[in-house]
């Protein structure tokens, strides 16, 4: 029977429908911007990872939003928001080309996904993994796109933060990388939990994740003097 952990991810979920339009507000304001469309769309598809999640529990499991969970989850669940920050981090046709390598790896994980067959032997009836899908291969494709986005979202937090460590005008950037490269790991800690067995790891990581991230944002795109939501986010923060 499903715990309260197991509703977590209706929470995020929430959260989620709500930090997404605050980005993509901005995106439309400060066009082209691809690095706030990126993290837009990051966001969004985050929570779909987690609304998938906290359909399982409240209503059982389902094969469509299995797939749908393991795609947006495992494969989609960092790199956007990690191919934003790429998109402040290198000239825009250098992102391009990046975003199309591993849009690619992406394609073709997504592709096995979905056709893989299920064992319904491991199914469980309000608990999603990876495992029940018979195509080991199919789960080859997530360490890729993971790598990629801890090094470029985590990795760009973590050095801005470095840079902005002493420069005590930009003290907000500081701070907000720091929760934002922190905001990061937990989700990839909660995944590395989930290919053992422990999803339920991954729900409270999500949570506190996109919480910190979130926060994270609000100091990084903040003005001295004046409150969160306004001014230019810094480089490499998410």
């Amino acid at each position: 029977m499903p715990t309260f952990v197991h509703y977590i991810p209706v929470f995020t979920t929430i959260l989620a429908v709500l930090f997404a339009p605050v980005v993509f507000r901005r995106w439309r304001e400060r066009r082209p911007a691809p690095h706030l469309l990126w993290w837009a769309m990051g966001i969004t598809l985050y929570g779909v990872g987690t609304f998938t999640e906290g359909f399982t529990t409240l209503f059982g499991w389902n094969e469509v939003i299995f797939r749908s969970w393991y795609i947006s989850g495992a494969l989609l669940g960092g790199w956007p928001l990690a191919q934003g920050t790429v998109y402040l981090m290198f000239p825009r046709r250098t992102a391009h080309v990046m975003a199309s390598v591993v849009g690619v790896v992406v394609l073709a994980g997504a592709t096995a996904v979905l056709l893989s067959p299920i064992d319904m032997s491991v199914v469980e009836p309000h608990r999603l993994t990876g495992r029940v899908m018979e195509w080991r291969e199919a789960r080859l494709f997530s360490p890729f796109v993971n790598l990629y986005a801890a090094i470029f979202l985590i990795g760009g937090a973590a050095l801005s933060a470095w840079r902005y460590r002493t420069d005590t005008s930009l003290r907000h950037r500081f701070v907000g990388n720091c929760y934002i490269a922190f905001g990061a790991l937990l989700p990839g800690i909660g995944g590395t939990a989930t290919r053992f067995g422990y999803t339920e790891v991954l729900y409270v990581m999500e949570l506190i994740g996109l919480t910190m991230i979130w926060i994270g944002y609000s100091y990084s795109v903040r003005v001295p003097g004046e409150v969160p939501a306004s001014g230019r986010p810094a480089p490499a923060t998410a």
